[in-house]
């Protein structure tokens, strides 16, 4: 047991320090971590199917799973592709008008979750992932973007604990330990940050109940950007929302799951993304796995959440914004929200597949695709308006070691 913690903690510590941005999708959270939750449109409160999926969305979770009794390790890797485009258009202040595409390359996402009974009745969990962030690049693209590049993400390590009150009934807690970096064209600026998470899960007949609840974490990013123009760099703090997760499971039939989820997301009181003027997000995800034989899973899956981000057309384009004590131009602070943050995904295909090579050996794949979403905004007097437009696909591959 010692060398399997040792070994665990290396593990994580080389995931972390590899983990690159993770791009958004609800807001600027992932929908789900690891490819099943993926592949079933990011569920996993009530049913996680591998030890990430319940590191991640539900802690009591890990009580009730394939995983049980024994214990499992998955490793996996998410390979991200976004086309974002924009335009900007402020003829009305005779600076013309310019289109351009994102430069920011496809990238790899890292996870891992590891489970493991210490007794009949609790089970330790550890995992690490990136679980949230976005970006833009577009440096070296028309002028009149004056090189814009930001790069926000957040990475847990996340150890977890679950204890089975009764055969139907588990609790279960995380505390994770946060990085969060963000890149605002002059270098990064990281910070650490505490958060917890506390869940439950109830299992009656065919059919699973799963909650979880998540602390707010805030980072501030010191020198950051220079807001006003004024040579000195201002801090910026951001602060991952309050977070709350329903969801329930059936299992009509022995090879047959299916579940829905509901995530509600507090952006409107975090901080950062209130001064970004962000709104509360209810998520809605659905998804399904069948079983035609024993080794073979398909998966299918929906989510969506409208996005966080508010159209502010008919902003007076010669005001400015305060942001955390510093005074803004309001043009500035729209381009920053619309084109440098399009956090505006909404709508999400998923699918995937299962294998199990062994009794002990696992291999899972996912594929999501989310819709392409556009949003706008006009100043008054038509002097200013841009647009950004984005859609995702991403591909997910697991393996789990069950032992």
């Amino acid at each position: 047991m010692k060398k399997f913690f040792s070994t665990t903690l290396i593990v994580l510590a080389a995931v972390l320090c590899l983990s690159p941005l993770a791009l958004a999708t609800n807001g600027d959270n992932l929908i789900g971590i690891g490819p099943i939750a993926r592949a079933m449109g990011g569920v996993g409160v009530a049913s996680p199917q591998d030890a990430i999926s319940a590191i991640f969305a539900n802690p009591a979770a890990m009580c009730f799973g394939p995983y049980c009794p024994g214990s499992e390790a998955t490793f996996a890797g998410t390979y991200f592709s976004p086309t974002v485009k924009s335009n900007l258009n402020f003829s009305g202040f005779g600076m013309g008008k310019a289109s351009a595409e994102s430069q920011m390359n496809p990238f790899v996402s890292p996870a891992i979750g590891i489970t493991s009974p210490i007794t009949d009745k609790i089970r330790f969990g550890v995992g690490a992932y990136g679980v949230s962030g976005m970006g833009v690049d577009y440096k070296g693209t028309d002028p009149l973007y004056q090189n814009l590049y930001t790069q926000y993400q957040i990475m847990k390590f996340a150890p977890n604990i679950a204890y089975l009150i009764t055969p139907d009934l588990s609790v279960g807690a995380s505390v994770s330990i946060d990085y969060a970096n963000l890149d605002l064209g002059s270098g990064g600026a990281h910070g650490y940050t505490l958060g917890f998470q506390l869940g439950a899960l109830y299992h009656i007949g065919m059919f699973n109940l799963g909650f979880s609840y998540i602390t707010p974490q805030e980072v501030t990013h010191e020198n950051v950007i220079d807001f006003n123009g004024d040579g000195t760099y201002d801090d910026l703090k951001l602060e991952s929302p309050n977070t709350l997760a329903f969801g329930v499971s059936m299992t009509p039939a022995y090879n047959w799951l299916i579940e829905f989820n509901a995530r509600w997301y507090n952006w409107a009181d975090a901080t950062g993304y209130d001064d970004f003027d962000w709104e509360n997000q209810w998520v809605f995800a659905l998804g399904l796995q069948y079983r035609p034989i024993t080794p073979l899973a398909i998966r299918a899956g929906f989510n969506y959440g409208k996005s966080p981000v508010k159209e502010h057309n008919g902003f007076n384009p010669g005001g400015t914004t305060n942001v955390q004590g510093i005074n803004v131009s309001n043009v500035n602070y729209e381009v920053f929200r619309i084109v440098g943050f399009p956090a505006i995904a909404e709508t999400h295909l998923t699918f995937g597949l299962g294998y199990d090579i062994t009794s002990t050996l696992v291999i899972n794949l996912s594929y999501v695709h989310a819709f392409e979403n556009t949003i706008s905004e006009t100043s008054a007097y038509g002097l200013a308006s841009m647009e950004s437009t984005m859609s995702q696909d991403a591909f997910s591959l697991g393996l789990t070691w069950r032992f």
